[in-house]
C-alpha cells in the first residue's frame, strides 16, 4: 500500500503516531466545520464584557467560529496537547507565585518547534499537505476544538480535563486541507464537584463552565495594563503572574504526570527566590530570569506592579 492508498482512518492513525513521536501528550481530530454551539456562547460572553480589556477577543468573530475562513480549503482540525506539569514548587511559601506554565521557556516557541517538525513528518509520510499551526496566538477557540476532538471535556473552571492526566497541558492546532477520520467527544466527568468554583478567591467562575475573565487573577496579572482595582486587594493569594488555584484544587489533577520537556525546566534561580528578593527585583535580574519566558509578556514594570499589589 502506498500513501496514496491510505484511507482517512489510516491517515489519522499515522498522524497520531507521528504526534506521539514528537512528544505530544495526545492528538485528537475534528472536521473543519462551523462551531454552531460555541457561536451564541461567545457572543453572549463578549456582550457581557467578560473579556475585560482583552479587546482582541472581539476581532475576527467569524474566523474564531469557522476554521475554513482562517485557513482556506481546510478540511480537518488536529488538536495537540503538550504536558507541562511539574511537581517542582517555589521554595519560599511566602514568595509571590508564578503559574506553573511559565516556569520555563515560553511555550509558544517550544510547541511551534514541535509542530514544525510534525508537519514536516506528515508531508514526508503522506505527501503535499497545506495548512497552518496555531499555538494560543490566533483567533482559534482552542478549548472548543479540544472538546470536539475528544481530547478531553470542558471542566467547570473552563479548562479542558482528561481522566488520566488532569489539565496541566497546552493546547495547539494544526488546521490542514487533508480529509481525516474525526474523533468523537468524551463525556463530562465533573459530576457534582464544585471545588474550582468554591476555591476561586475573586469569584471569577460565576457559574459552572463560565468564567468572567475580567475577574480572573490571570487576567489582572497578565492582560490588564491599567492599575489593578483596589476592590480585589487581599484576594490574590500571592499570585503575581497567572493563577493555578482552580487547577490545584481539581481532583483530576492528582493524576498529572511530570513533563519530560527540558525547555520547561525553570531557571535555576527561579524557585529559590525569597519574598524579599522578589520585592527588590531589579530589571537586570528580571531579564536574566525571564529571557525566554512567557513572563516577558507582563514585562518588568507589570510584574513589579503585581508584586506591589500583593503587599499586605
Amino acid at each position: 500500500m502506498t500513501t496514496a492508498d491510505l484511507t482517512a482512518f489510516d491517515r489519522s492513525q499515522l498522524i497520531k503516531e507521528l504526534a506521539e513521536d514528537a512528544g505530544f501528550l495526545h492528538c485528537g481530530i475534528s472536521k473543519a466545520t462551523f462551531l454552531e454551539e460555541e457561536a451564541p456562547r461567545l457572543e453572549s460572553w463578549l456582550k457581557q464584557a467578560m473579556h475585560g480589556q482583552m479587546k482582541y477577543m472581539e476581532n475576527y468573530f467569524d474566523k474564531r467560529l469557522d476554521p475554513r475562513k482562517l485557513v482556506p480549503g481546510a478540511k480537518s482540525v488536529i488538536t495537540l496537547l503538550y504536558n507541562y506539569y511539574t511537581p517542582a514548587k517555589q521554595l519560599d511559601p511566602e514568595a509571590p507565585k508564578i503559574s506553573m506554565y511559565a516556569y520555563g521557556e515560553d511555550y509558544h516557541f517550544v510547541i511551534k518547534r514541535k509542530m514544525r517538525t510534525l508537519i514536516e513528518r506528515i508531508r514526508e509520510m503522506i505527501g503535499d499537505v497545506d495548512g497552518r499551526a496555531f499555538v494560543d496566538s490566533a483567533p482559534v477557540l482552542d478549548k472548543a476544538w479540544a472538546v470536539r476532538s475528544g481530547s478531553g471535556w470542558m471542566g467547570k473552571h473552563s479548562n479542558v480535563l482528561r481522566k488520566q492526566e488532569g489539565s496541566y497541558f497546552f493546547i495547539a492546532e494544526l488546521i490542514i486541507d487533508l480529509e481525516l477520520q474525526a474523533d468523537a467527544p468524551v463525556t463530562d466527568h465533573c459530576g457534582k464537584c464544585t471545588a474550582c468554583i468554591d476555591a476561586c478567591p475573586t469569584g471569577a467562575i460565576i457559574r459552572p463552565y463560565t468564567v468572567d475573565g475580567s475577574r480572573c487573577i490571570s487576567y489582572f496579572t497578565i492582560e490588564l495594563k491599567d492599575a489593578i482595582p483596589q476592590e480585589f486587594k487581599g484576594q490574590f493569594d500571592d499570585w503575581m503572574f497567572g493563577c493555578d488555584i482552580c487547577q490545584e484544587v481539581c481532583p483530576w489533577n492528582r493524576f498529572s504526570k511530570p513533563h519530560t520537556e527540558p525547555a520547561f525546566e525553570p531557571h535555576p534561580d527561579l524557585l529559590g527566590m525569597t519574598r524579599n528578593e522578589w520585592v527588590e527585583l531589579t530589571k537586570d535580574v528580571f531579564n536574566q530570569l525571564f529571557r525566554k519566558s512567557a513572563v516577558k509578556r507582563t514585562g518588568y514594570e507589570g510584574l513589579k506592579r503585581n508584586i506591589r499589589f500583593l503587599d499586605k
